[in-house]
């Protein structure tokens, strides 16, 4: 991996140094079928690269990781391969002023969802290939110079068995010859070229706009077709094209619109222009929710607002991702509310995306959203909360601070003026700055350029009348941001309501904000800063309103107001504020009458953590004891058939403890037992086995007369997960082995295995490999792709074994190993900081029992 790592300062030099004009990349995939699985694959892979020398110096290198290179000519001139190529790069040297270099590999077909992925579809023995490249695996397809700057036309033609319909970003066609041919793109950069090859199920349909017109394909795997609704797919890009027409006043600018849903996806999606893909997990093949649909139309807008923020534009070096990502995730809920039938998208923003940028701004990797990134690895693992949810909050709030017409016309001006260019943070402030007429310089360095998360607290004094005298707003965090945030009040309504009746919208600076607009106001019974979630920030609330949120928290009428106060009572567990037995009682009281379906979700996953890591250690069979009992008895009184009903049936089955949870788990799945309404498909199935395999209720015989049932890919996966999750030690080490002194598994069945592997009620069991853990992981991350090599190190690290032996393990190995990859010390830091936060939060539980 280490010889894989391209820096910063080595893009920077390369870029000084030449200009692409344009590529031509031959691949040939016939190799993809009719071959033993079982050997290495290759594929032959010739690019042409037309570049110019603009710089000072006559040598640099191109990227390449494959196998073997056949030949490399340098304008004519013969080199040897086994002199320039050393597995990752091609040395040039003798550059002239225009250059033409051809290169001959054969690249290697991928497991791990990077590069050129292969996958073989065990339903139906179908193959099916895509390309994954984010941030640099393009070069494990064809020879190139891999950083977003370095921009270029692409032209590519494929050779494919004859039976499969090959796609890439440009429009194109298969020639007598059984070659496709596709169109040359706009100038784009290496990361989002795509490739997309097989069998797969195309439907198609156009968009239309006064003279404009795209051509929309979307597909998926054969065996996947009969659950593909496309037409809520095309419905969603038809409105997001919409949408982005209306604000942006700049044409989508790259023809067709394909959008594919592939199998192993490492990503949620990625925004090749053109041909996006997405993960197959968005065809839903039992009966979802509203959420889910919810989070599919999200995604869509999200990979969409890239062809603008991304493609069209994009960031000089990973330094500015949030250029691309924060806007994207912005874009996606701004979209989803003002333009489909997800109206309420900012709830689940406040509620969902943003309780991943809170962990993520609060862990030791914490970093400004404008981050420093020295390296590739850097860049790997800053896909993350910051970038994504954090840059999105934030924006939120600078549409808050300037405007939101200042902020349209400044991204519409951003476009026209860098179209198919590279940027960087004053490219963007410098319109921002024209059409708010504000200095954003001071706002950009203390919301962009500084790390952390500020918690806002109500401070109120009231007069003998009880009406307030003075609200101020306490701020605290090493970096005193300013905030335009909304301080709402609200109070019990006779029929049992708590509905605002007061709010005031101010900028909130400093330590102290007074807010004299409030004053006044008779005394609430809940003062909720942050109303309507303008800022990025943690809510506290005062000791009133948070005894009012204790007894009344179902009656909060207002869903956003609702979700975000679950939020803040989640943030306070984790901070060790709140004992996490207080928080499952919350959860227990008032989840069943939580009406959003996503809000809910996530209450649950907060319920089910805080017992699993937050509770203390004497309490946890009682608090998973009352989550069993209170989600049976949800699951009995929901509306039969509803959304709250299937949520609910997830929820008991995840926390079934008991021989009576089991035995109805059991009953469901074999028909002697019926709740009312309760449609047991094949996804319900394989949620109601799990349980039942980690507590040993299922063994293999059992695991494999479901796969017999659902004999696909999904439930190969799903089959896995359950076998690895059986309480046995040869089954703990078969898991282990095939994870981590094996590559024999995909990406996906790694996933798999390893979310088999640990189960919270078998933390004695896998207690043995917490030391095995810290002797494999830099082996693992100097042999394995960096993808598997992030998979084993979070995905493994024994977290459940929650004791103070396991932190002092922790800190041994990483001042033991303080040359070890960057990347991977900030994977065992973070774990590190998430173990210590339980150990302090059940601290505070155990102080409460």
């Amino acid at each position: 991996m280490p010889g894989e790592n391209l820096s910063r300062d080595e893009a920077r030099e390369r870029a000084g140094l030449v200009s692409v004009d344009g590529y031509e990349v031959a691949l040939d995939l016939r190799s993809a079928v009719g071959e033993s699985d079982r050997e290495v694959r290759t594929f032959r892979s010739l690019t042409t690269i037309r570049f110019r020398r603009t710089g000072t110096g006559d040598a640099t290198f191109v990227d390449l990781i494959a196998p073997s290179v056949t030949s490399v000519t340098l304008n004519g001139r013969e080199l040897d391969p086994a002199a320039v190529f050393d597995g990752s790069r091609i040395a040039l040297d003798g550059l002239q002023d225009e250059n033409v270099l051809v290169v001959d590999a054969q690249c290697a077909y991928s497991r791990t969802g990077e590069g050129m992925h292969r996958f073989v579809d065990p339903e139906d023995g179908e193959v099916y290939l895509y390309t994954q490249y984010e941030p640099a695996d393009a070069r494990r397809v064809y020879a190139n110079f891999e950083q977003p700057d370095l921009k270029a036309p692409y032209r590519f033609e494929v050779t494919a068995p004859e039976a499969w319909t090959v796609w890439s970003n440009g429009a194109g066609e298969q020639g007598a010859d059984r070659v496709w041919r596709f169109a040359e793109t706009a100038p784009i950069s290496t990361y989002i070229t795509c490739v997309v090859a097989g069998p797969y199920h195309y439907v198609t349909d156009t968009y239309r706009r006064g003279d404009l017109e795209i051509p929309l394909g979307a597909m998926c795997r054969k065996g996947l077709a009969k659950h593909f609704d496309a037409d809520d797919v095309f419905l969603i890009t038809k409105q997001g094209f919409d949408f982005f027409h209306d604000n942006f006043d700049y044409p989508y600018p790259f023809g067709k619109y394909d959008q594919a849903f592939v199998p192993e996806y490492n990503l949620g999606a990625m925004e090749n222009p053109g041909m996006v893909t997405f993960r197959e997990e968005y065809v839903y093949r039992g009966k979802v929710t509203q959420a889910a649909y919810e989070r599919r139309a999200n995604t869509i807008l999200h990979e969409m607002a890239h062809m603008w923020f991304g493609d069209l534009v994009t960031m000089v070096w990973w330094d500015d991702l949030w250029l691309k990502e924060s806007f994207a995730d912005f874009m996606g809920s701004f979209s989803l509310a003002e333009a489909t039938r997800f109206t309420n998208s900012w709830v689940t923003f406040a509620n969902n995306r943003k309780a991943w940028a809170y962990r993520a701004d609060q862990l030791p990797s914490t970093h400004p959203i404008t981050a420093d990134i020295r390296d590739l690895e850097d860049a790997k693992l800053n896909f993350d909360g910051i970038t994504y949810a954090k840059g999105a909050a934030v924006l939120k709030q600078l549409v808050a601070y300037a405007g939101r017409e200042a902020f349209l016309e400044g991204a519409r001006r951003y476009f026209k003026r860098h179209a198919y260019g590279n940027t960087a943070l004053a490219d963007l402030l410098t319109v921002l700055e024209e059409t708010s007429g504000r200095d954003l310089r001071a706002w950009a360095k203390s919301w962009l350029q500084t790390s952390g998360v500020n918690a806002l607290t109500p401070a109120v004094t009231y007069d003998a009348e009880g009406r307030i005298t003075e609200l101020a707003v306490l701020q605290d965090g090493e970096e005193l941001r300013p905030h335009r945030a909304a301080v709402g009040l609200y109070r019990l309504s006779p029929e049992g309501r708590l509905v605002r009746y007061a709010r005031a919208e101010a900028d909130v600076t400093g330590p102290r904000t007074a807010i004299a607009e409030l004053a006044g106001q008779d005394r609430p019974d809940l003062v909720l800063v942050n109303d309507d979630d303008l800022t990025y920030c943690k809510i506290r609330f005062d000791e009133g309103s948070l005894a009012t949120l204790r007894a009344h928290l179902g009656d909060l009428t207002d869903p956003l107001a609702r979700a975000l106060c679950w939020s803040a009572l989640w943030n306070m567990t984790r901070d060790g504020l709140m004992p996490a037995r207080d928080f499952v009682a919350i959860a227990l009281d008032f989840a069943g009458r939580e009406t959003d379906i996503g809000v809910l979700q996530m209450v649950h996953a907060w319920a089910q953590s805080a017992v699993t890591h937050y509770a203390a250690p004497s309490w946890r069979a009682e608090g998973g004891r009352l989550l069993a009992e209170g989600g049976l008895r949800e699951l009995r009184l929901a509306e039969p058939g509803s959304e709250q009903q299937l949520t609910w049936a997830r929820f008991f089955a995840a926390t079934a403890s008991s021989d009576a949870d089991f035995q109805l788990l059991e009953g469901l799945l074999d028909g002697t037992a019926k709740i009312d309404g309760l449609s047991v498909d094949q996804e319900l199935r394989w949620a109601l086995l799990g349980p039942l395999a980690a507590h040993g209720r299922a063994d293999e015989a059992r695991i494999a007369a479901e796969l017999a049932r659902d004999d696909t890919a999904t439930g190969k996966r799903h089959s896995v997960r359950c076998l690895a999750s059986r309480p046995s030690e040869a089954v703990k080490a078969q898991a282990w082995a095939a994870v981590v002194e094996s590559e024999r598994l995909s990406n996906a069945l790694v996933e798999a295995t390893i979310a088999g592997f640990v189960q919270p009620s078998q933390r004695a069991l896998i207690a043995p490999y917490a030391p095995k853990y810290f002797e494999a992981i830099e082996r693992v991350w100097a042999e394995r792709s960096i993808q598997i090599g992030m998979h084993v190190v979070r995905g493994l690290f024994p977290g459940l074994q929650d004791s103070p032996q396991t932190l002092a393990a922790t800190d041994a190995w990483l001042a033991g190993h303080a040359d070890a990859a960057p990347a991977l010390r900030r994977l065992v830091l973070e774990a590190r900081d998430d173990l210590a936060r339980a150990l302090r939060a059940q601290e505070c539980d155990a102080a409460a029992g």
